[in-house]
C-alpha cells in the first residue's frame, strides 16, 4: 500500500449520503469504550501514515479503524486527547440520556431545574471540548458563557412551564424541554466560541497552509451549528 491520504475522508462530502455516512461514521458511540492504549496506538499509527511510512503488515482496514478512532477522539486543531465526555461520539447516548430526563421529570420545578442545568453543564463541555484550538478562551469568559446559558434555559424552562400550567394539554407541556434549550444553545454556542467570533478563524488554501483568518467564516460556522 502506497500513496494513502488519510486526511481525506472517505467518503465524498459534496453528496447528502457521503455526509451521512461521514457523520455516523465519525460518532460511532462504540470507540468511546476504546481504551487510552487503542487510542494512543491508532493516533501513532495514524501520524505514521500521514508521514507517508505505513508499518509493514498494516492492512487496509486497520488503517481505516485507526482513523476512526483518531478523528473520533482527538482534537483537530490540537491534537490532544479530547474528554470522552465532550466527544462527539458522546453525544448520541449522553444527549439520548438527558433528553429522555428532561422529557420524564418535566411537570416539577426541581425537575425542571436540575435537568435543564445537567442539559446545559454537559452541552458547555461539549463546546468547550470541541472549540477552535487557535480561540482559546479565558476562566472568566468560560464562566460567563456557562452561567449565562444555565440561567438562560432556567428562565425559558420555568417561565414557558408556568404559561403552559393551566392554559395547555400535557402534549404541549412536554415541549418545555425544547424551548427551554433552543434558547440557551443560542446563548451557549456564540458564547463559548466568543473568540472565534471576535478574532475570526484561521483559513488554508488547498494545500493546507494558513493564509489569513476570517470572522465571517466563524460567524457562519457557528450560526451552522
Amino acid at each position: 500500500m502506497t500513496n494513502i491520504d488519510i486526511v481525506q475522508p472517505l467518503w465524498d462530502l459534496s453528496t447528502f449520503s457521503g455526509r451521512l455516512k461521514h457523520y455516523f461514521w465519525i460518532t460511532d458511540p462504540r470507540t468511546c469504550f476504546a481504551t487510552d492504549e487503542e487510542l494512543d496506538r491508532a493516533k501513532e499509527l495514524y501520524l505514521s501514515v500521514k508521514a507517508g511510512t505505513i508499518p509493514q503488515n498494516t492492512t487496509i482496514d486497520q488503517i481505516h479503524y485507526a482513523k476512526k478512532l483518531y478523528e473520533s477522539a482527538f482534537h483537530p486543531d490540537s491534537g490532544e486527547k479530547q474528554n470522552v465526555f465532550g466527544r462527539m461520539s458522546f453525544q448520541m447516548p449522553g444527549g439520548m440520556a438527558i433528553t429522555g430526563a428532561m422529557l420524564q421529570w418535566y411537570k416539577t420545578t426541581t425537575g425542571v431545574v436540575f435537568w435543564q442545568w445537567v442539559n446545559q453543564s454537559f452541552n458547555a463541555l461539549v463546546n468547550y471540548t470541541n472549540r477552535n484550538a487557535n480561540s482559546s478562551l479565558s476562566t472568566t469568559q468560560l464562566g460567563v458563557a456557562y452561567v449565562s446559558a444555565t440561567t438562560s434555559a432556567l428562565v425559558a424552562a420555568v417561565g414557558y412551564k408556568a404559561y403552559l400550567a393551566k392554559r395547555a394539554s400535557p402534549l404541549f407541556q412536554r415541549y418545555v424541554p425544547f424551548v427551554a434549550v433552543a434558547a440557551a444553545n443560542c446563548i451557549n454556542i456564540p458564547l463559548m466560541r466568543q473568540n472565534e467570533l471576535i478574532h475570526g478563524i484561521s483559513i488554508e488554501d488547498e494545500e493546507g497552509n494558513v493564509v489569513g483568518s476570517s470572522r465571517l467564516a466563524a460567524g457562519k460556522g457557528i450560526a451552522q451549528v
